[in-house]
């Protein structure tokens, strides 16, 4: 398994994340030429007041999140709009080396997903997506990174079957 995802809020048990985190793991790692099977990744599946916590102690950020994101490598790119490098192989690793970590908020989630008027599902698996692009070393700080970034979680989601989540307002 790609994912080892640690369920602390049992809500995150009806929408299936376990098999809905690994789903969407995988698709992105593949789309960007990265064997899966070469990584793990852990995600905790927990409710806002536990990420609250997580944002205040990793980001100074005293709110609760939708998905917060620790990649084990600094990988982001020097130029603006350049994808990140691969990974560097961990020659401790064994047979698969840690991607990251990511915590995913159930109360938030459900929130957006309903304002959205998505299934909770498709907005969590386009979460996952989005964290697992963070461990990878994109981000969406600078114009052109974000316009990379949002480019390639689109094209994942459709993969999966998913609607563009940034095209809504169009009835996409």
């Amino acid at each position: 398994m790609l994912t080892d995802v640690v369920i602390e809020d049992e809500r995150w048990t009806a929408v299936g994340l376990p098999d809905l985190a690994e789903r969407a793991a995988r698709a992105a790692l593949a789309e960007l030429g990265h064997d899966p099977a070469a990584y793990e990744i852990s995600v905790l599946a927990c409710d806002d007041a536990r990420i609250a916590v997580l944002n205040a102690e990793f980001r100074d950020k005293r709110a609760a999140t939708n998905v917060l994101s620790w990649p084990a490598q600094e990988i982001a790119p020097q130029s603006e709009g350049a994808p990140p490098p691969a990974p560097a192989p961990d020659p401790f690793a064994g047979e698969t080396q840690e991607l990251g970590d990511i915590a995913i908020a159930y109360d938030t989630c459900a929130r957006e997903a309903g304002e959205a008027g998505t299934p909770l599902a498709d907005h969590a698996t386009h979460l996952v997506v989005h964290a697992v692009l963070h461990l990878l070393g994109y981000d969406h700080i600078r114009d052109k990174d974000a316009t990379l970034m949002e480019g390639l979680e689109v094209r994942i989601l459709g993969k999966l079957g998913l609607p563009d989540p940034y095209n809504r307002a169009k009835g996409a």
